[in-house]
């Protein structure tokens, strides 16, 4: 998987949205483009928003055969019907949840740390995130390096994450040792969130 041609694209939902709007929002980017999973990814800690929002978007994204996973909250993924959860806390629970959900989508944001992802991936997790591979003022300044992302490309099986602060040209740099680009604020921010995806991948062809 890690040697293909052309990593696939998993998007991520803003932390805030409208769901008058975001529904045909994501619907019009979904049938842009191919999609691999989207990852609810919401800010607020309202249970109801949250149901509500999530309701939505699976409905939207299982009409299109998209894998949806939801962020941080692993007792909603059977609740709702979802497919998966992504754990920010890089390798620490991933042994317990895959216990509780030994079917689901398990991922890890594991930072810029190799270690963290490499226990990650032992525990379970059927995919690592690392990240930002861009500039942001957010966090502290640190960055997922092209190094890493090399060597996992060769080294190790489980498939890799490369998200935060994409450009064109990091896509173009990241593309051959990637396996996906997660893709959230850069595109949402925009007055036509489709049309910013296809600028944004327009390097790999």
């Amino acid at each position: 998987m890690a040697n293909q041609d052309r990593p696939q694209i998993y998007l991520i939902t803003p932390p805030e949205l409208d769901l008058d709007t975001y529904p045909d929002q994501l619907a019009a980017v979904l049938d842009s483009t191919d999609i691999a999973c989207l990852r609810i990814a919401l800010a607020t800690s309202d249970e109801d928003r949250i149901l509500r929002a999530a309701d939505a978007i699976r409905h939207t994204a299982h009409a299109r055969d998209v894998a949806v996973v939801i962020e941080r909250h692993v007792l909603l993924v059977e609740r709702l019907g979802l497919d998966g959860v992504h754990l920010t806390d890089g390798a620490r629970s991933i042994r317990k949840v895959r216990k509780d959900l030994p079917d689901a989508i398990i991922g890890a944001h594991c930072g810029t740390t190799r270690h963290e992802g490499m226990s990650a991936g032992e525990n379970g997790a059927d995919y690592v995130c690392f990240g930002p591979i861009g500039d942001t003022p957010l966090g502290d300044g640190s960055r997922a390096e092209f190094d890493l992302f090399e060597w996992w490309s060769e080294v190790i099986e489980v498939p890799v994450v490369a998200e935060g602060a994409l450009t064109a040209e990091l896509v173009a740099k990241f593309g051959p040792v990637t396996d996906f680009f997660a893709i959230g604020e850069e595109i949402w921010s925009k007055d036509d969130p489709a049309a910013a995806l296809k600028t944004l991948l327009a390097p790999l062809g």
